[in-house]
């Protein structure tokens, strides 16, 4: 794409918000309510409450913008920034479902019923090379760079889908946190050390009922340290995403492994097979990885699988059906 097009203006630009950013102020709507009906049991409801709007006066600016230069860079703009906000939205998940009783004794159950055994316990410590940690590693922390690269390589490569596939990867992001609020499952990170490495090497799973509505998280005994060669490039960096931002929420389905699926079937869907080959294996130590650092359950990374396939098909589909779009 020669640079010149990013700054031409739009004949015919787009007059109102763009379907992904409908989809987010209808998250932002829900949660909202959820908020100012739940607000007497939430530990902050008025910063819950202005962070939506600002969010929201965000999104109104920068559609703003994009009416004063109505261009290819603009609408670049309003679509990354959507994807940055991610990185504020997923933490906000477990403040609005901390308040509800926690369900890990159930995953953790069927994982043992499934497997018989824990994998999330036994990965690690029956793979302790310093080869297998980076790689997986690798495939963990390539996350939000594939997501950035496919929705790049659309907006460079194929422009005529690329508000298509931002929609795609934007709702599915927010129809996963919309489950996570509704469904509190912290992962073997923050329930093994809850309720103690001894009782999970026998099998044992208690209910640890409201044990998240008031842990300190920023205390490090709450959660595992991830295993892993701890000079690794790659588990530090993992280290300071975890720092970043983890949380005890969002362990089922996987997001990590549901999104990374939705890249792999948008790559398929371009038909540029270089690009389908090089995030195959990122996709794939993605998978494991997930339960090899103690974030998931394995059931969690193999729902991720179905959800994230039903997603892509799902709102694909959807938009296609939209107001303003073509049928796709």
């Amino acid at each position: 794409m020669p640079v010149k097009i990013l700054f031409k203006l739009e004949k015919k630009p787009i007059r109102g918000l763009l379907w992904l950013e409908w989809a987010i102020m209808a998250y932002a709507v829900l949660t909202t309510l959820y908020i100012l009906v739940f607000r007497d049991q939430l530990h902050d409801a008025g910063a819950l409450l202005w962070g939506r709007a600002q969010a929201v006066l965000m999104m109104l600016a920068l559609w703003g913008v994009y009416r004063l230069l109505p261009c290819r860079l603009t609408l670049l703009c309003r679509v990354l920034t959507q994807l940055m906000m991610l990185s504020w939205w997923y933490p906000d998940t477990f403040e609005l479902n901390r308040i509800q009783p926690n369900f890990d004794h159930v995953f953790a159950q069927a994982e043992q019923t499934l497997f018989g055994f824990q994998p999330a316990l036994s990965f690690s410590q029956d793979w302790p090379s310093p080869v297998v940690s980076e790689l997986l590693t690798l495939g963990y922390v390539s996350y939000f760079p594939m997501i950035a690269a496919i929705v790049l390589f659309y907006f460079f490569c194929r422009f005529e889908r690329f508000l298509r596939t931002s929609f795609v990867v934007l709702a599915s992001f927010f129809l996963f946190y919309a489950i996570f609020v509704l469904l509190p499952v912290a992962g073997p990170q923050y329930y093994y050390p809850a309720v103690g490495l001894d009782q999970i090497a026998k099998g044992v799973f208690p209910m640890v009922g409201d044990y998240f509505t008031n842990v300190d998280i920023t205390n490090p005994n709450v959660m595992l340290t991830p295993p892993g060669w701890k000079d690794g490039l790659f588990y530090r960096l993992l280290i300071d995403a975890h720092e970043a931002g983890e949380r005890p929420t969002a362990a089922f389905p996987s997001s990590h492994v549901g999104i990374t699926t939705v890249v792999m079937w948008l790559a398929w869907e371009a038909r540029q097979r270089r690009l389908f080959l090089t995030m195959l294996p990122l996709a794939v130590l993605m998978f494991f990885a997930t339960f090899y650092i103690y974030a998931h359950y394995a059931i969690d990374a193999v729902a991720g699988l179905f959800t994230g396939t039903a997603m892509y098909f799902g709102f694909r589909w959807l938009y296609g059906r939209l107001p303003g779009t073509p049928l796709a």
